[in-house]
């Protein structure tokens, strides 16, 4: 059975605008994927927290942050805006368990897949889906049973994981006995966001940003791979790989060099895909959250965008390697603030002048909340990264009903090893050259960090078309 109680709500922001650019470019993914690409999760609550104190939190949320009230309106012309509202009534939807409902932690995981699976109503549904499990067996006098797990799942369109993470910051921060917030939010709502995008100092940020992008693209090859071709595989691919050799390893020779580790495994990833796929400069994409600048610390709303990293690793050291590695991740961030319509019109010219697509189809995204100091009170000896190196695995590989890009490498936040999820297309490269890939990362980052003069062992070229060879 589920209970659905209705949450108002009235806040500030009120109006319509165009989607800031963050949230352009989410947009144009989830139409690509047909997926709203949700963050949430099932949690268990273990502190006695009732219906009434989600209710109240859901409020919070639908109060406090615009970007949990907006919907999307579509025009006969295509172009797509947002209406942020003033008021209105959310849903809490509270489902029961116990007994012939079932095991409360099956009921809560049964609701979230049920969730994931169904894309947003993005005209008439809110941005947050919110419930709780009930447990009809367990204490909660007066309330049908006590409060046994938290769902909650939230469009993309409306947050990242930065904003997530402001959200359920400012939620804590509340007083635990009147649940009132410990300030206003100072953060631009986004119709503030979409105003700072907007005239001369807006356009001299995208202006800049082009020159950079512009001076890349026509300095490396339009391809990324020798060859793609229907290898006799499922072509869109998911493996899922740890390393725990890899993290320590990492953080030694991120010591060693004094440097942050985000640095080391941008340059392992180049130097692998380098041996892996062949060709040098390396040339990806890579995912900037954007809120290292001022003013967007805190904004519930998609800030990150694609920046592009060019850098060779061909016939240098190690050391050398990874430098280089920094300054163009450095150089990517910089310039990964911009209006998107005009980034991609700026690929299309230069592709059209070139008479070839340009391929920018490899992605790299460090998705880590926080990376390791430069520098650690005791690094790690050889045998240690050695006896490490055993304990790698695989943890998933599934097949993937659709993939919009080439390769995709993200470096997941998991404690105490690094986790890296790879998607793939196998036309652009096979299923073992994607473990080979996996391997040569650790591989690269446990020699360097035993001696970082080591060359990195990738030639100086180019990749060939398969019509070339």
């Amino acid at each position: 059975m589920v209970e659905r109680i209705m949450v108002p709500f009235a806040g500030g922001g009120a109006g319509t605008g165009p989607l800031a650019w963050g949230q352009q470019q989410v947009w144009r993914a989830m139409v690509e994927v047909n997926s709203s690409m949700s963050m949430g999760g099932a949690v268990p609550i273990q502190d006695g927290r009732t219906v009434g104190d989600f209710v109240r939190q859901l409020q919070f949320f639908m109060q406090r942050y615009g970007a949990m009230r907006s919907l999307l309106r579509f025009a006969p012309d295509g172009s797509v805006t947002q209406e942020v509202f003033a008021t209105g009534t959310a849903t809490l939807e509270v489902h029961d368990a116990g007994g012939a409902a079932g095991d409360p932690a099956a009921v809560a995981e049964a609701v979230l897949a049920e969730w994931r699976a169904r894309n947003f109503d993005y005209v008439t549904e809110w941005p947050i889906r919110m419930g709780v499990v009930r447990d009809a067996d367990a204490a909660g006098a007066g309330t049908g049973g006590a409060v046994t797990h938290l769902i909650v799942l939230i469009c993309h369109l409306a947050a990242d994981g930065g904003g997530v993470a402001t959200m359920i910051r400012e939620l804590g921060e509340c007083d635990p006995v009147t649940g009132q917030a410990a300030g206003p939010h100072t953060a631009m709502q986004p119709l503030d966001l979409v105003a700072s995008q907007s005239g001369p100092a807006a356009q001299r940020t995208t202006a800049n940003a082009m020159r950079y992008w512009e001076g890349q693209l026509r300095a490396v090859q339009p391809h990324r791979f020798a060859a793609v071709q229907d290898r006799g595989e499922p072509r869109w691919r998911r493996i899922v790989w740890q390393s725990p050799a890899l993290l320590l390893a990492s953080e030694r020779l991120a010591a060693r060099l004094g440097v942050d580790d985000a640095a080391v495994l941008l340059a392992a990833y180049a130097v692998a895909f380098g041996r892996v796929a062949g060709g040098s400069p390396f040339v990806a994409q890579v995912i900037v959250g954007n809120r290292f600048r001022p003013g967007l610390a805190d904004v519930v709303s998609p800030l990150a965008q694609n920046g592009l990293v060019a850098f060779d690793v061909a016939g240098v050291g190690a050391e050398e390697a990874v430098q280089r590695a920094r300054q163009a991740s450095m150089s990517a961030s910089k310039y990964a603030y911009y209006d998107p319509a005009t980034r991609l019109a700026l690929i299309d010219r230069i592709g059209a002048e070139r008479g070839e697509r340009l391929d920018l189809a490899v992605f790299y995204n460090d998705r880590r909340v926080m990376q390791r100091p430069a520098g650690l009170d005791r690094l790690p000896t050889e045998p240690e990264l050695r006896a490490a190196q055993s304990r790698t695995e695989v943890l998933q590989e599934i097949p993937l009903v659709f993939f919009n890009e080439e390769l995709m490498v993200n470096i997941d936040d998991v404690a105490d090893t690094v986790q890296i999820t790879t998607e793939v297309d196998t036309r652009c490269l096979s299923m073992q050259d994607v473990r080979t890939l996996l391997l040569e990362m650790e591989s690269f980052t446990v020699e360097a960090s035993v001696d970082p003069s080591l060359p990195t062992g990738v030639r100086a070229c180019s990749p060939l078309r398969a019509g070339d060879r």
